[in-house]
């Protein structure tokens, strides 16, 4: 019966602290989340970004040029980028594969199904030559226009994989450490949900203690897929409450961090 009970004991001690390494395999924290904002907007530079700056906190922008905006807006990236957000690569045309409902805004000169894999290279690699033009940085993560991950057959990130530390995807789902693929991170697309709704997939993955990514695009309005300003703001404030659990850090940083944990 001794015997017994401390085999049970030893169980119970290797248990807890199994428990203990996933509570706090984030930095210490119980979960990590990204703020990422898609296609280099206006209202990033207008409303997201004077919001995160508010609370101190950091954001991912995956900036696109299909608009004819990113002219314009050098210099306010430049001054974004020196306060600690990421400037992350969305190709220069946004390119997606059209030919399916929902997709009638895709042209014909940037439908996936006119391109090779070798000009979606090109195209990607140019813009990660601007974005270094405005932020003198070469580590860079990437976000698959559209969420669409191949051209024909051909899974195009294959060729890139030493261009970038990671790749977003748009597949819902929070993970844990140990089940993210760095290449394909699914993320929360967001649309017109409130700020208790995204608080409460925050409170979900800090019970998982998994990775959540939000994927924004018009914040405050200038995109058919948006958020109030009111509950972009309840989020944020509700981060930052609880930063002692939540580590909140733009994609690069979580991306080296689980690709050295992995390691």
């Amino acid at each position: 019966m001794k015997k017994i009970f401390c085999l049970f004991l030893v169980s119970q001690f290797i248990l807890l602290n199994i428990s203990a390494q996933k509570d706090t395999v984030w930095h210490h924290k119980k979960c990590a989340v990204v703020l990422t904002y898609d296609d280099g907007l206006n209202v990033d530079l207008t409303n997201a970004i004077p919001a995160l700056d508010s609370v101190g906190l950091k954001g991912t922008f995956y900036i696109s040029d299909y608009f004819n905006g990113l002219n314009e807006q050098i210099f306010k990236w430049r001054n974004a980028a020196a306060k600690g957000h990421e400037l992350a690569n969305h190709t220069v045309w946004h390119p997606c594969e059209g030919g399916r409902p929902g997709r009638e805004f895709v042209k014909p000169d940037y439908d996936l199904r006119n391109y090779t894999v070798k000009r979606m290279t090109d195209e990607i690699r140019t813009m990660s030559n601007m974005l270094k033009a405005i932020d003198g940085k070469s580590k860079r993560t990437f976000a698959y226009p559209c969420g669409d991950t191949k051209i024909h057959d051909t899974a195009y990130i294959d060729g890139l994989r030493n261009d970038f530390i990671a790749a977003r995807a748009v597949k819902p789902e929070m993970l844990t450490i140990d089940k993210i693929d760095l290449y394909n991170i699914g993320c929360y697309m967001i649309n017109g949900q409130s700020g208790d709704e995204m608080i409460a997939l925050v409170k979900q993955a800090m019970t998982n203690h998994s990775l959540l990514v939000f994927l924004f695009h018009g914040v405050g309005g200038e995109h058919s897929l948006n958020v109030s300003l009111e509950a972009h703001s309840k989020l944020l404030h509700f981060l930052k409450e609880n930063e002692k659990n939540i580590w909140i850090a733009p994609m690069i940083e979580v991306a080296e961090y689980i690709k050295k944990y992995k390691s």
